[in-house]
């Protein structure tokens, strides 16, 4: 999942914070909730940058929700908020990792 030894790949970790949203089926319930998405759709969003963006959007919201996805994932948690930047086409803020 790394990108050159900075940090890791946004698409990847985002589809990683979708599994671990799935992982607890209270914690995908909430987001399915809130976004609006059909279980059914939820692979078919998966290959959308944008969807991605959202899902690092919404565990970035939650201080919790990001310090037990990084804790569990062993990343750091600013690449959480870097690599939704990135999926977002925002521009880098001071210490964001690009390949």
């Amino acid at each position: 999942m790394r990108l050159k030894n900075k940090g890791p790949d946004a698409e990847a970790l985002a589809i990683d914070a979708l599994g671990f949203l799935a992982e607890d089926m209270e914690r995908l319930g909430r987001f399915l909730a809130l976004t609006g998405i059909d279980p059914a759709r939820l692979r078919e969003a998966a290959a959308n940058p944008g969807f991605l963006a959202s899902v690092l959007d919404y565990l970035g919201q939650d201080e919790s929700l990001v310090l037990a996805f990084a804790a569990n994932r062993q990343v750091r948690p600013e690449w959480i908020a870097t690599a939704q930047r990135q999926l977002a086409g925002a521009a880098p803020g001071p210490g964001d990792f690009r390949g």
